[in-house]
């Protein structure tokens, strides 16, 4: 397998309960390296932005004020397979549907405040790192 790169978000739920190191952990634990990582407090243009394909969804602006609610912590990593790599160590959307060890089991609140968000295909990650990075800012 190929060494590709990711997009992940530390939503805000983690963020207030001041989990970023422990999400960071685990997403190294289980191989995956940090090449980019900033913290920001989203605009709701960023929000809307990145959600939109979210848009038509009866929760998208309740998803929306959620992102905009507390700092985020978005980065890119890179490993083997990382897209895949990623989803595994996330868990399921569902923290009560997610396997022990993974982030959304161990650290997530509900279904929406499941403390992560990661890409679901190499598309969309190079899509989603683009939306917030330079790639002047990676640096693995």
């Amino acid at each position: 397998m190929a060494v590709t790169r990711t997009f992940s978000i530390i939503k805000p739920d983690a963020t207030r309960r001041n989990l970023t190191g422990a999400v960071t952990k685990m997403l190294e634990d289980a191989g995956l390296r940090v090449v980019a990582s900033k913290r920001i407090h989203m605009t709701r243009e960023q929000a809307e932005g990145f959600y939109g394909v979210h848009r038509e969804r009866p929760f998208f602006g309740e998803l929306v004020d959620f992102m905009m609610s507390e700092p985020v912590v978005v980065q890119v990593l890179e490993g083997e397979d990382a897209v895949a790599k990623n989803r595994e160590v996330m868990g399921a959307t569902n923290p009560a549907d997610a396997a022990s060890g993974t982030i959304r089991k161990e650290l997530a609140l509900s279904i929406g405040e499941n403390t992560v968000h990661g890409s679901d295909s190499e598309e969309n990650a190079a899509i989603e790192i683009a939306f917030f990075f330079k790639p002047e800012e990676i640096v693995g």
